[in-house]
């Protein structure tokens, strides 16, 4: 019996022992397979996966093994910058697989040895390679007899598709968007029609909607938006009674909306915006929907009563049609957004509905001919993020009541008929972003509690019958990019103003007196200036010629005198209207706006004085500048030796970044320190950046641009991600973008390396010195590579690159024809949600801002096509972006109407020396109107946008 007893211990242990390892040995993997991983691991060794081959491939990255591991049923290898193909027939080896994701990478083709090796693995569900850079025409697939979901997306596949995909008879998903397709939708996408999702968009695809299409019926999502689509829409689509998401946006439909529509039960989005419908509205089209986008055609009418009603119906969007009459009063409390917005609407704002409507963020109902007042109980819609009624017919007052949207960070009221005064309850609204109230008929003072609103980036007030003195605590809105006081009557001096105005300082048209403030020094990123239209007095500040960033400031009509300061060449100074300033720059030194009736012996006096005057003012500004910390270009400080040289800054790390030897060897640390200690080797200051000139000891000069480690919108964190980041953008290869060679960190500041650009920046070459010098084909070969650069940028894995501040200021030009993109890692470095304001803080130049920013708060591909565009018409008008305080895409757009005077449009230097190059100038304005369409949706991507510049050759 002891012996039993004494066994049992020994039996646990005996278990304990089988159990711990029986499983090392029935869970690994078949030799096959564990060679097949080895091999391909040797095959990748350059990538990023750091895959182990002394362990289990089960535990490697981006591998998925079977319950217990007995066999490897899923690989990942998304986003690792693979560029060769020649992996993929590995993968085809492990015949147990289910999943193959190569998606976001660099592949430029498909093996003919996958598709056969690959089409024999009978459990295969899944294949990924979106996001690649595949190109010609669509492989046939053959065999992949359990193929549910194949995702060939946003590459660069082309030509028809007939018969490829036949075989596929269990396919559920099918993506194809983002390619280069074209012909006739295709209808053979597996022979048992067991399709569920079909995604065609962003392609080339012309005809009409296949009646063959109607014949698989358990399609739950259509996605045909951004082809060539025409004709109507059948009335057969009712027949897709599983559909729940179709959408035809950005093609070329006509007809009507078709009423079998609004019986698909199970639909919940329908999506036709950009199309060419016309007609009524089908009553009855919202009963099952969730969201419904009809904007951008020809709708007529009126919007029927029961559309807006339905208890499911959260979006609603019929903006730019031709609907009149009245906004439906039965309004659903699960509407989440309602534009309406560019109709011909009449009548009031539904007054007894917007107590209910809980849910409402989204409230657009600008440019009709709504009249009557402004609904208190909109106060009441507590979620309202955006409330734009502006361009209407409302009169009254402003209903205190709206100091209650908590949420609220854009309104929108200017072009109305408004009266009464500013409701001090505005200031209630702390998350306020922008407030436009602008061409109004309010009156009494700027309530000085506005300025408690911390988050405020662009107020507009302009064009009302405002009086008083502006607030002195209005410089507390330390967010402010804008403001615009222009057009009132206010009255006293101008007092301090918020160092972050960027965009504009409108003051002009009122009663201001003074002279110009000294604090006008610290609005050092200003753009715009007007001070017109005032009875300002004194001089005109020295001070405001070292703003570098100012390009207009209008001074017109005071009573400024004294020697007109000199200004760079990118700056447009208006001046007239000012009696008593003298023009330094003229040969006789008379006053700027001298009376005719004056005499020749008066003006020789006058002359003289100025002369002496002159030099005494241009000797005391010389040795005020040597001082000063900066001169950009032209200036060389004027004792340097006497002045003890400056300390380098402090290096705590450097890296190169560049593979190019030729670089490493050039790139001296300590030798570009020592470049960017003196302020003399400034060459550019931007927004974010100062670029400096250092001459290398090989005698190689470079760019070494400083970003300012301490800004609170710099997500650096730590120096580990920062100079990963830079890394991944080190690794880019394009002619036509800045990409950084090395960097090197100090205690407060980021510095990056770049090639040197000795033409400076395409604003300087076409709006300074020299304007002259862009010939057309200059001009076409610029455009050409900064849609390349853009096209690669935008085509990047894992994502698109996006440009936070894109305009002609940061297109460097190695030559007259040879552009480069720069300032492409702020995208990686800034963080917005630091800001001291709102995206909008960081978010682009002002007339490079497209329209949708001010509402959508985010940086889009869409919003980079629109900030292209204006580049375009740069080089197309000769124009800047912003002129007499008109945006040049509104200027374009406005003019561009009637097309036999689109010649009126471009620059005259350059648009008459021949009809071909007239022709091909019409070409690439299409091309840029097109570019900076008010809507995102219809603007084409940059793919396409290079292809038909190309094509105007």
């Amino acid at each position: 019996m002891k012996k039993c007893e004494e066994s049992i211990p020994l039996l646990h242990f005996s278990l304990f022992f089988i159990f711990l390892f029986c499983p090392l040995v029935f869970s690994e993997l078949p030799s096959n397979q564990r060679t097949t991983m080895i091999g391909l691991s040797n095959l990748l060794n350059k990538t990023d996966l750091s895959w182990n081959i002394s362990k289990d491939p089960c535990s490697w990255k981006g591998v998925t093994c079977s319950s217990g591991n007995y066999s490897i049923t899923e690989i990942s290898l998304s986003g690792f910058s693979l560029s060769s193909s020649d992996f993929l027939s590995s993968l085809c080896r492990i015949d147990s697989l289910m999943s193959i994701d190569v998606s976001n990478n660099a592949l430029t083709l498909i093996p003919e040895d996958f598709i056969k090796g690959c089409g024999e693995i009978g459990g295969l569900e899944r294949l990924n390679i979106s996001r690649n850079r595949l190109v010609g025409p669509l492989p046939t697939f053959q065999g992949f007899v359990g193929l549910k979901f194949l995702d060939l997306s946003f590459n660069s596949l082309n030509g028809n598709i007939s018969l490829q995909l036949d075989g596929l008879i269990a396919l559920k998903s099918l993506n194809l968007s983002g390619n280069k397709f074209n012909g006739l939708i295709p209808t053979n996408l597996g022979k048992a029609m067991v399709l569920e999702q079909l995604e065609l968009s962003v392609n080339g695809f012309e005809g009409g909607i296949p009646d063959q299409i109607m014949g698989y019926q358990n399609l739950t999502l259509i996605d045909f938006g951004e082809n060539k689509l025409s004709g109507p829409v059948p009335d057969r689509i009712k027949d897709l009674s599983k559909l729940e998401v179709l959408i035809l946006s950005s093609n070329k439909f006509s007809g009507q909306i078709p009423a079998a529509i609004s019986n698909i039960r199970t639909l919940s989005r329908f999506a036709a915006n950009q199309n060419n419908f016309k007609g009524t509205v089908p009553s009855g089209i919202t009963r099952f929907l969730k969201n419904l986008d009809l904007s951008y055609n020809k709708l007529s009418e009126s919007i029927p009563s029961d559309m807006l009603s339905p208890s499911n119906l959260q979006s609603v969007d019929l903006s730019y049609n031709l609907l009149k009459g009245s906004i439906p009063s039965n309004i659903s409390p699960s509407l989440v957004r309602l534009r309406l917005g560019s109709n011909s609407l009449d009548g009031p704002i539904p007054s007894s509905v917007f107590g209910k409507l809980q849910k409402l963020m989204y409230l657009e109902l600008d440019n009709n001919s709504l009249t009557g007042l402004i609904p208190p109980d909109l106060g009441s819609c507590l979620s309202l993020a955006l409330l734009n009624l502006a361009g209407n017919n409302l009169n009254g007052t402003l209903p205190g009541q709206l100091g209650n949207l908590s949420r609220l960070q854009v309104m929108k009221l200017q072009s109305n008929v408004l009266v009464g005064e500013i409701p001090v309850e505005i200031a209630q609204l702390q998350t306020l972003s922008t407030l436009n109230i602008s061409w109004n008929l309010l009156n009494g003072s700027i309530p000085s509690s506005i300025s408690s609103l911390r988050y405020l980036t662009n107020m507009n007030l302009q064009g009302n019958h405002l009086s008083g003195s502006i607030p002195n605590d209005i410089s507390g809105l330390d967010s402010l990019l804008e403001l615009q006081l222009g057009g009132n009557q206010l009255t006293g001096k101008i007092p301090r103003m918020p160092a972050s105005l960027q965009i504009a300082l409108n003051l002009s048209s009122n009663h201001l007196v003074g002279p110009i403030p000294f604090t006008f020094s610290l609005l050092t990123g200003l753009e715009v200036l007007d001070l017109s239209n005032n009875q300002l007095t004194g001089e005109i500040p020295t001070f405001l010629t070292e703003i570098r960033s100012l390009t207009r400031l209008v001074l017109s009509n005071n009573q400024l005198s004294g020697i007109i300061p000199e200004f760079g060449s990118w700056l447009t100074l208006d001046v007239k209207g000012n009696d008593h300033l003298i023009n330094a720059t003229t040969s006789n030194t008379s006053p700027k706006s001298a009376k005719k009736g004056k005499s020749v012996t008066t003006a020789l006096l006058i002359g003289f004085a100025a002369a002496l005057f002159t030099v005494g003012v241009v000797t005391g500004l010389a040795m005020s500048i040597s001082r000063r910390y900066y001169r950009v270009n032209d200036e060389q400080p004027q004792s340097a030796e006497d002045l003890p040289p400056p300390s380098p800054p402090q290096v705590i790390q450097g890296n190169l970044l560049t593979a190019n030897g030729i670089h490493r060897s050039n790139i001296d640390f300590t030798k570009a320190m020592e470049a960017v200690a003196y302020s003399k080797n400034i060459t550019l200051k931007t927004r974010f950046s100062t670029y400096y000139k250092a001459i290398m000891p090989s005698g190689s000069s470079y760019f070494v641009k400083r970003i300012n480690w301490s800004d609170k919108i710099f997500q650096f964190g730590s120096h580990d991600k920062f100079w990963r980041e830079l890394e991944v953008l080190g690794k880019l290869s394009n002619s036509n973008v800045m990409t950084p060679l090395a960097y090197v960190l100090s205690v407060d500041n980021a510095y990056l390396f770049y090639e040197f650009s000795p033409k400076g920046t395409l604003f300087d070459v076409l709006h300074g010195s020299l304007e002259n010098a862009l010939d057309w084909a200059s001009r076409y070969s610029i455009a050409v590579g900064v849609a390349q650069g853009l096209s690669f940028l935008q085509g990047c894995t894992p994502g698109p690159i996006l440009l936070l501040d894109l305009s002609s200021r940061n297109i460097m030009l190695k030559s007259l024809k040879e552009p480069q993109i720069g300032d492409i890692e702020l995208c990686k470095v800034i963080d917005p949600s630091k800001s001291t304001g709102s995206l909008s803080m960081v978010a682009g130049s002002v007339g490079y801002i497209p329209p949708e920013y001010a509402y959508t708060m985010r940086v889009t591909v869409a919003g980079n096509v629109y900030s292209f565009g204006v580049i375009l018409l740069e080089l197309l008008t000769g124009k800047p972006a912003v002129s007499e305080g008109t945006e040049l895409a509104k200027w374009a757009l406005s003019n561009s109407v009637r097309q036999e005077k689109w010649d009126h449009i471009f620059d005259p230097n350059i648009s008459r020396t021949s009809i071909a190059i007239r022709s091909q100038m019409l070409q690439v304005l299409k091309v840029a109107l097109g570019c900076v369409n008010v809507s995102p949706e219809a603007r084409p991507n940059m793919k396409n946008v290079l292809r038909m510049l190309l094509n105007a050759r």
